[in-house]
């Protein structure tokens, strides 16, 4: 039995030996002398933007987006990260008077551009409207997509008044109007898991003049 356990060891030993000296002799010469090549870091780049009427300017790696941009290196953290995939809106702010997802755009797209974050809206002080309607119709609970939800709702007011259509018109010629239906359709992209959808809705209709 002594016999047949050293053999059983000694065949052993030969596979992970040779797999071992295999290994050792497709790696590179670096790695076989311990060192590890890593691929050189994008350089920097320049961009230069306007946020929250401040001129700023940035030295940036090329594939920052604006959400990281704002959160990490303006500590603008009103600004949200919820899904990174474009799917929730929690990162909503508005460039140049539109809203877009900051997680889905790239900073270095946005030279010369103006961005307005929830900062950039109201402070505790003077409140932007919205925010102020927000407080009142309790359009928030746990708070975390909010700041998306404002910038957004801030933006579908403007779309709305400048008189661009959405999915939900029947007449995409019709001049579009602040309705219950047609406000909720334009905020689709922003979610609430905490439900608060009907006074969100409540919140916009106050500053439109309506109701929803």
């Amino acid at each position: 039995m002594a016999d047949n356990g050293q053999v059983s060891m000694s065949r052993r030993g030969v596979i992970v030996g040779s797999a071992a000296t295999a290994m050792a002799a497709s790696a590179p010469l670096d790695a076989q002398m311990g060192k590890t090549t890593m691929p050189p870091d994008p350089a920097a780049m320049n961009v230069a933007m306007k946020v929250n009427g401040k001129p700023r300017t940035l030295s940036l790696d090329p594939r920052t987006t604006l959400l990281d941009t704002l959160r990490e290196h303006l500590h603008l953290t009103g600004t949200k990260k919820g899904c990174d995939h474009g799917q929730c809106g929690a990162c909503t702010v508005i460039v140049n008077g539109e809203r877009i997802n900051s997680c889905l755009s790239l900073a270095l797209q946005h030279e010369g551009d103006s961005i307005t974050t929830i900062e950039g809206l109201g402070t505790p002080e003077k409140l932007h409207p919205m925010q102020a309607a927000f407080v009142r119709h309790d359009g928030y609970q746990c708070g975390y997509c909010t700041p998306g939800q404002i910038c957004s709702a801030v933006a579908v007011l403007d779309e709305i008044k400048r008189g661009i259509p959405s999915h939900v018109q029947a007449d995409l010629t019709a001049r579009p109007q602040a309705s219950g239906a047609e406000m909720r359709e334009r905020m689709s992209g922003n979610i609430c898991r905490c439900g608060a959808y009907s006074n969100i809705a409540d919140a916009m209709a106050d500053v439109a003049g309506g109701k929803a």
